[in-house]
């Protein structure tokens, strides 16, 4: 049997009103031969993965089969802060105003009886037309193509519903008694029984149109507003770059022109083009915007760099190593994408509910129109309770819940540097109970650091580290640089050896200021018939049990002190514990280091000594994962290496760190582009607030329906009330929404 590669393709979809065309399109998208697709109401836009033997103009010709547009969405690019508004929005806004300039006063007549002078029921008429017919247009233009279909829509219920008030009011003008001169037309909130003749419904075919629209107009800003966050990702990246030609010659070029291996110039206070490696200079680059950092990194050359961050310091030259859609700032602006366009399991129920809500709607408006009739109301009763179903059930609330708070709950993580993969995370951070931390780089800095300096009596500590770190300073060993970055960072500049030799496995002697220094092992001094003293050997042994590198320090014949080294816990892992604690999550800590090192490090965080897992193989890390779930947990993960990444696919909630390696990434659910364990609570929060949004704003969605539809059969709406009523229901889950906006990191 041969197996055909699929493909995956984005759509963009133009012509949705509601979840139901959505929900439509996805349909006959899933019903073509290898084709898996899932369509997303608020980014309007389609996620398809399918065999190679479909095309995308196949994809395209079914979409435009089912009433709707598609094309293939064009890169995204930076656009500038005064773009103009786009053609839908502009022209929803037009018609809006159309509407509520001429709704207003035919509303006013049909609600105020002193306004009603003798022939005001035909001003009425002339007012209302344009807006039930030119307002009103993207309505009856989107139920006429449904119906073409075979389908039903919101707009469905919109268009027959104004469609059928002001029919009605034609009707009741031109063949009942409504047109007398000097009708009067008293405005009530519910239905009244009669035979209907010589009622009006202007005000409701008007009104309704105005504030669906005026819903429908702001829907479309806030989910503009809601999805800004990617754009605010790529206007993060420079526009152009200078770029050093051969013989130190300088060019000007867009961004887009730059290539691997290429060097750049970066001045002080620009943005870095992409990302890349210092060739030249040193610097602080403040990667804030990007990560969310506030403290500048101090790089020179040899250091990474990262595109989009500013250079706050020196000059620097960097050479290119990803340029394009490989670079950090393009792959955080993807991942947003994609979890934006995703849906969770809660959003699959409410767009199958929606695609059959209308029809069940449309049945239920007969229903009550019959059953009023059956009940001796009156036609116009009647009536005026079938239209009050038709415009109150509108699902617009219902495909908006999940969508609008998704862009807006990932659009903000991207902003404080937490990247969610995709919607179905959100219902793993509800259920987590366990977290598991890996030590190396994530706990910890990941790197050698000197941590303390013990001289012998009567030996001045600086002077320790002056001579031990001026010769390590000439070594690369990852714990001669700990030694010559502490003394340096604690005295500043070093004098230069005037002698050095390397003793492979020992350590390092020379001529520092005319002293004859040892720095290693303890076996080097012995080497040179020196031992050292009791009180440095119980220092050597106590730092040697917590599983720290304990070095010997000699000069002039005699042994002067200890250092100890070892990767150092981050100053903000504590912390970071207490926060996972307060979210009723268990922290346990994994590492493959002995257990006398994973012990001190879980002591100095706050971690229970029970729950340290040790001296585990890098490839035993998923069994450890695995072996927890099956005690009953579940378990959240958080790694940055290449052997953590089995272990985050296979824990129910996988957090990687965006300083590790791009397996862990990849392999990840969540990814923190700040290396700081702080962030792993925030994105939980953050997730779960999300989550919770979803949710209220499903309740709400449903309530309003459930609560709203009998009231409207049961004659206790006017339909202009009713049709209010609906857009506020919509714009209420689109501003619940919002409010994510203001998370905060704690």
């Amino acid at each position: 049997m041969t197996t055909t590669a699929a493909a995956e393709t984005e759509l963009a979809i133009g012509g949705m009103t509601c979840a139901s065309c959505a929900a439509r399109i996805e349909k006959k998208l899933n019903r073509m031969e290898g084709v898996t697709a899932t369509v997303n109401y608020a980014t309007e836009k389609a996620k398809v993965t399918h065999a190679a033997g479909v095309s995308v103009q196949d994809l395209i010709a079914t979409v435009e089969n089912t009433g709707y547009t598609a094309r293939e969405p064009a890169p995204p690019e930076p656009s500038a802060p005064d773009e103009e508004e786009p053609d839908e929005l502009r022209s929803l806004r037009e018609r809006l105003a159309t509407a509520v300039l001429l709704a207003v006063p035919v509303v006013a007549m049909a609600m105020i009886p002193a306004l009603q002078f003798e022939y005001w029921q035909w001003l009425s008429l002339t007012l209302a037309a344009p807006v039930v017919t030119y307002a009103g247009w993207p309505f009856h233009k989107a139920a006429f193509t449904n119906a073409r279909h075979g389908a039903a829509t919101m707009d469905t219920l919109i268009s027959v519903g104004t469609t059928a008030a002001f029919g009605w009011s034609l009707w009741a003008l031109f063949f009942g008694t409504a047109g007398t001169p000097g009708m009067k037309h008293p405005f009530e909130l519910t239905i009244t029984r009669g035979d209907g003749t010589g009622n009006l419904y202007l005000e409701a075919a008007a009104g309704v149109t105005a504030f669906i629209l005026a819903g429908r107009y702001f829907e479309a800003r806030s989910k503009r507003k809601a999805g800004a966050a990617l754009k605010a990702l790529l206007e993060l990246g420079a526009k152009d770059v200078t770029v050093l030609q051969s013989g130190g010659h300088e060019e000007t070029v867009p961004i887009a022109e730059l290539k691997v291996g290429d060097r750049f110039l970066v001045r002080p206070g620009e943005k870095i083009a992409t990302d890349g490696t210092v060739v030249e200079g040193s610097s602080a680059v403040d990667a804030s915007m990007l990560t969310g950092e506030s403290v500048p990194v101090e790089v020179t050359p040899g250091d990474s760099v990262t595109g989009a961050t500013l250079n706050a310091g020196g000059r620097l030259v960097v050479e290119a190593t990803r340029v394009g859609s490989d670079t950090q700032l393009a792959r955080m602006a993807k991942l947003v994408e994609d979890a934006q366009n995703g849906k969770a399991a809660a959003q699959r129920l409410a767009d199958r509910i929606s695609a059959v809500f209308v029809p069940v709607v449309i049945a239920l408006a007969l229903g009550t129109l019959g059953f009023w009739l059956g009940n001796g109301a009156g036609t116009a009763a009647a009536f005026t309770a079938a239209v009050a179903v038709l415009i109150i059930a509108c699902p617009c609330a219902l495909g908006l819940a999940t969508p609008t708070a998704l862009l807006v709950g990932t659009g903000r993580g991207a902003q404080l540097g937490i990247l969610i993969k995709g919607p179905e995370v959100l219902e793993s951070t509800r259920k987590v109970d366990t977290v598991v931390l890996d030590k190396t780089g994530t706990v910890t800095t990941g790197r050698m650091t000197l941590l303390a300096v013990h001289p012998a009596d009567g030996t001045d500590e600086a002077e320790v580290l002056r001579l031990a770190g001026t010769l390590e300073h000439a070594s690369e060993h990852p714990v001669a640089r700990a030694v010559a970055d502490g003394a340096t960072e604690k005295l500043g500049s070093l004098p230069t050896p005037e002698d050095f030799a390397n003793v492979p496995g020992l350590g390092v002697q020379g001529i520092v200021d005319g002293h004859a220094v040892l720095v290693g092992r303890e076996r080097l001094l012995a080497d040179w018939s020196l031992e050292l003293p009791e009180e440095l050997r119980r220092v050597k042994s106590e730092a040697e049990a917590l599983g720290r590198t304990a070095i010997a320090v000699a000069w002039d014949g005699e042994a002067r002190a200890v250092l100890e080294v070892a990767d150092a816990v981050k100053d903000t892992s504590r912390e970071a514990i207490v926060r996972l604690r307060a979210l009723a999550l268990t922290p346990v800590l994994l590492t493959g280091d002995n257990r006398a090192v994973a012990e001190s490090v879980a002591r100095e965080v706050g971690i229970d000594p029970e729950q340290v897992i040790a001296e585990v193989l890098p490839q035993d890390k998923v069994d450890v994962v695995k072996r927890l779930q099956a005690e009953g947990r579940s378990v959240a993960m958080v790694g940055d290496g290449v052997n953590d990444a089995a272990a985050l696919a296979q824990a129910d909630l996988g957090l990687a760190m965006g300083t590790g390696t791009d397996a862990a990434i990849e392999a990840g659910d969540l990814t923190l582009v700040r290396g700081d364990l702080r962030a792993a609570a925030d994105a939980i929060r953050l997730a779960r607030r999300t989550l919770g949004t979803i949710r209220s704003n499903l309740f709400w969605a449903f309530a309003y329906n459930v609560a709203a539809l009998p009231l409207a059969a049961a004659g206790l709406l006017n339909p202009m009330l009713a049709g209010a009523a609906m857009a506020f229901s919509s714009v209420f889950v689109v501003g619940n929404s919002l409010r994510l906006r203001s998370f905060r990191a704690a």
